[in-house]
């Protein structure tokens, strides 16, 4: 079967952007992916944003970014489905390429998130869960996580200092990330003396809103082939649902959707856990990443307050985890955060993550989760 790869990377810097609009941000990552593929406007067949648009004043942002980007009129079309809208955009991008409908397609995610008052904020992040019966009752997005949490400490013996163990490294190697949020390492002391958020968590378990996009551009394997001789391949595709609502979950310890579609990934790709060379797993708050491990099969369950004590994730572990600092450094954007992981691990698998570099990485991947686990899409990349 041919394959769908990616051919080339932008990213811009997150944080508070009140220096750009939200077709701005697009433009500065949209620029550096076609400088780096080397094509120009009328190469691109369609683009795929991938946004949350009710942190947008603008309504339609997929028309007025293609616009800006004077993509017209060449097909364009949002992908949301919370935090994965960005790697709903890869995979819906990949679909079209399959089906033979597009040869080139941008993805684009994007997000302005500080445009909104912390009560609009608020209001939006209350709602991520099941409205009639849970959010009603007062839950908040880290409250939830913390339910997570404490479920994980219950049934395994994980503590706060495990937890916060992934902060401290993704702070470490966020440091080195020039387009991170936060460029500065932190102590566990630091971590522990900061404001508690939804026991057991305080702000340092906790990953901030950001402004920002990434951008990916996918071809046919003809058109990559022409076009580039420095492909990275996406070869396994898996994604999956769970309920809205936590109460109807088997357990609180893992998350159903990214097992599912971890395995159905792994699949697709012919590959498994023990494969992957660098990761880049949605570390919303800090027992997320722990989840991930488990759930993707880095460690068996229970064990990943072990994994990241003895520093598996680390640069020289047996699977490096969020080397570009994960959302707990760089920033979450929601929209933007699945194109940021790809771009990351594209970078990785070309040998071009400088000081952040992962030796001998050929096979990637990235773990994107919307809201508490509702949606999770996993992909999985290669490098001939």
């Amino acid at each position: 079967m041919s394959r769908v790869g990616v051919i080339g990377i932008g990213h811009g810097r997150f944080g508070r952007r009140s220096d750009a609009t939200v077709q701005e941000l697009a433009f500065e990552a949209y620029r550096m992916a076609m400088q780096d593929a080397g094509i120009q406007r009328q190469d691109i067949d369609a683009s795929v944003i991938g946004a949350v648009p009710e942190y947008h004043k603008q309504r339609s942002v997929a028309g007025v970014v293609q616009e800006y980007l004077n993509l017209n009129p060449a097909p364009t079309w949002l992908t949301e489905v919370a935090c994965a809208s960005g790697s709903a955009a890869i995979r819906t991008a990949w679909m079209s390429i399959k089906a033979g409908l597009h040869d080139v397609v941008v993805v684009i995610g994007c997000q302005k998130m500080t445009e909104l008052e912390t009560p609009e904020i608020l209001a939006l992040m209350g709602r991520v869960g099941e409205v009639q019966w849970e959010s009603i009752f007062g839950t908040t997005f880290p409250a939830y996580y913390a339910m997570f949490a404490n479920a994980h400490a219950k049934k395994y013996g994980t503590t706060h200092e495990q937890m916060l163990s992934v902060a401290i490294k993704n702070h470490h190697y966020g440091a080195m990330n020039p387009n991170a949020l936060f460029k500065k390492e932190i102590t566990m002391e630091k971590a522990l003396a900061s404001e508690p958020v939804a026991s057991p968590f305080h702000v340092y378990d906790c990953c901030a809103n950001a402004d920002g996009a990434a951008c990916l551009i996918l071809a046919s394997e003809e058109k990559a082939k022409a076009i580039s001789d420095n492909v990275v391949w996406l070869d396994g595709l898996g994604c999956a649902t769970a309920s809205m609502s936590v109460l109807k979950r088997p357990d609180l310890v893992s998350l159903p959707s990214a097992q599912e579609a971890g395995k159905k990934a792994y699949e697709m790709a012919a590959v498994t856990a023990s494969d992957v060379k660098v990761a880049e797993v949605h570390d919303c708050f800090t027992i997320a990443e722990i989840l991930a491990y488990e759930d993707l099969g880095f460690c068996k369950p229970g064990e990943g307050g072990k994994f990241i004590d003895e520093k598996r994730s680390y640069i020289d572990g047996s699977t490096p985890v969020n080397m570009d600092g994960g959302l707990k450094s760089k920033g979450h954007p929601i929209g933007a955060t699945g194109v940021s992981m790809a771009y990351e691990i594209v970078t990785q698998l070309r040998g071009a993550a400088g000081d952040r570099q992962v030796k001998n990485a050929d096979i990637g991947l990235t773990h994107n989760v919307g809201g508490i686990g509702q949606y999770t899409f996993v992909h999985v990349y290669k490098r001939d």
